[in-house]
């Protein structure tokens, strides 16, 4: 299979090397070139723009962060949609709004071509390993013909229903309730410490019953060793991926108002400077409203 593979950072630079690796044909695209250079090396193609990426494609993958480069690259002039070849798949893998998918879907059916979205669930880190979750959306003959690409990619795929935006719908909600298990742990541990429980202990007898699930692992241990540092996914996007739950909560007119305390709580980080760090800094913006920071 021809695959483009567009967006490399973190996570698209595991996920396409993952490909490369399995023996696929790929071709890979981003605007810092140098991210290329490993790739190259291990045997893809590096493609000088997005028209060169996609021609003569079956498949172009976009790893991209928001829906603003996503609109750019797909729908920009000698873009995605410009490129792809008719009947050609674009998969996209970074976590978008409903809208902005919706809007894309109906501009490469207009143009003869397919969209699936499949965004993934997981940490960079996993994306070497090929051990992330790809929730798929799209007409069951798209998903089946990229379902080679997802058994390389992720350790399971997940079809959440006929259109791309199902998909998306099923990652903002994955997202909106891990961020909703990060909070209640920065509250939880900001307790703890104002008691002065050691939190190595308080750690161990949350993941060791009820909380025993690696997200509850994961964050608890950054939150109680205050590693934010550690960046597996940063503030920045958890404010965008809440603000897209929230967009998508309100055309749905569904109240959710823990996604608006949790949005609250990522826009204080960001003012704080921590838009970088990892999500779970939200825990530090706890600890500061107790008065311990």
């Amino acid at each position: 299979m021809k695959v483009g593979y567009l967006g490399l950072g973190r996570m698209g630079a595991g996920i396409s090397r993952r490909l490369v690796d399995a023996g696929f044909d790929v071709v890979v695209y981003d605007v810092v070139a140098e991210r290329s250079v490993e790739l190259v090396k291990a045997g893809a193609s590096a493609a000088p723009s997005v028209a060169e990426a996609c021609r003569g494609r079956q498949v172009v993958i976009s790893m991209l962060p928001d829906d603003a480069v996503l609109n750019a690259v797909a729908l920009g002039e000698g873009g995605v949609r410009d490129s792809l070849p008719v009947g050609a798949i674009h998969i996209a893998m970074g976590t978008h709004g409903v809208a902005a998918i919706r809007a894309l879907a109906a501009a490469h059916a207009a143009a003869g071509q397919r969209l699936v979205a499949a965004p993934v669930l997981g940490r960079p880190d996993l994306a070497a390993t090929g051990q992330l979750g790809i929730v798929s959306g799209g007409d069951a003959e798209s998903v089946a013909a990229c379902q080679p690409l997802f058994e390389v990619i992720g350790r399971r795929s997940f079809n959440a229903g006929a259109t791309p935006d199902s998909a998306v719908v099923v990652k903002l909600l994955n997202n909106f309730l891990l961020g909703c298990a990060i909070e209640a742990m920065g509250e939880a541990f900001s307790m703890a410490r104002k008691y002065e429980v050691a939190l190595d202990v308080f750690y161990e007898v949350l993941t060791d019953g009820l909380f025993a699930s690696p997200a509850y692992k994961v964050y608890g241990r950054l939150i109680a060793d205050q590693a934010y540092d550690k960046v597996g996914f940063a503030t920045h996007l958890g404010l965008k991926d809440i603000n897209l739950v929230l967009a998508a909560s309100e055309a749905a007119q569904v109240p959710l108002p823990s996604a608006s305390q949790l949005r609250d709580r990522l826009l204080a980080a960001v003012a704080q400077g921590d838009g970088d760090k990892d999500w779970s800094v939200v825990a530090r913006e706890q600890a500061r409203a107790s008065g311990l920071e």
